[in-house]
């Protein structure tokens, strides 16, 4: 399987979000993405959470649900990421989950960059508010001239990091868990070479358009 499509609760996606996912072997709603799904013209296979927040109460015979109590020890969106892990998608990419509540999309950044998910090849995260991609060994970023690209090490330091296609490149260098250093960083060429010799960063995506 090449690309597994998730799509979470939050904020409403923008057309210009929505036009620019891509075509998924497998779609997954958590909760209340289905109604994200849906409102957005995506066939979705399977439905996974507490099913607390959804709207719709008729589901096609089509959708397979996996449902789970209200009282849990994981978010709906990292029930989906384990089932898509059973499947062992190359990329898995994330739609919504921003906006709302503050302690969900400071979990969703923090979930998405767990080493649990390093059986993927890439997970990426998609909002109205900008795009999101974790960052293990080497990614090529796409975007345009001028958007802003912060680099956040996640879950501890990221060392030997080589940044080109930034007004302010790396070089071998370090960027500390909890430091500010890698914040609004600007996009000189419509691809940016991150690569990282250990630890990961997440690599937030902001475009000049917003």
């Amino acid at each position: 399987m090449d690309v597994a499509l998730i799509f979470a609760g939050g904020d409403p996606l923008p057309r210009r979000v929505v036009d620019d996912l891509p075509r998924a072997d497998l779609v997954i709603a958590a909760d209340s993405g289905y109604d994200t799904a849906i409102a957005n013209e995506h066939r979705v296979d399977v439905l996974v959470g507490d099913l607390d927040s959804i709207s719709e109460t008729a589901l096609p015979s089509h959708v397979i649900v996996e449902r789970h109590p209200p009282d849990k020890d994981a978010t709906d969106l990292e029930l989906a990421l384990s089932l898509v892990a059973r499947e062992s998608p190359s990329r898995v990419v994330v739609a919504g989950g921003s906006g709302g509540r503050l302690d969900h999309e400071l979990a969703v950044a923090s979930l998405l960059s767990s080493p649990r998910w390093d059986v993927f090849d890439e997970v990426d995260w998609v909002s109205g508010r900008g795009m999101a991609h974790v960052v293990r060994g080497r990614r090529l970023i796409h975007g345009d001239i001028g958007d802003l690209l912060t680099l956040i090490p996640m879950h501890g330091d990221a060392t030997g990091i080589t940044a080109t296609g930034l007004r302010w490149p790396l070089d071998g260098e370090t960027l500390v868990a909890g430091s500010s250093r890698g914040v609004s960083n600007v996009m000189e060429s419509p691809v940016a070479d991150i690569r990282v010799a250990s630890g990961r960063l997440l690599a937030v995506r902001i475009p000049s358009s917003l």
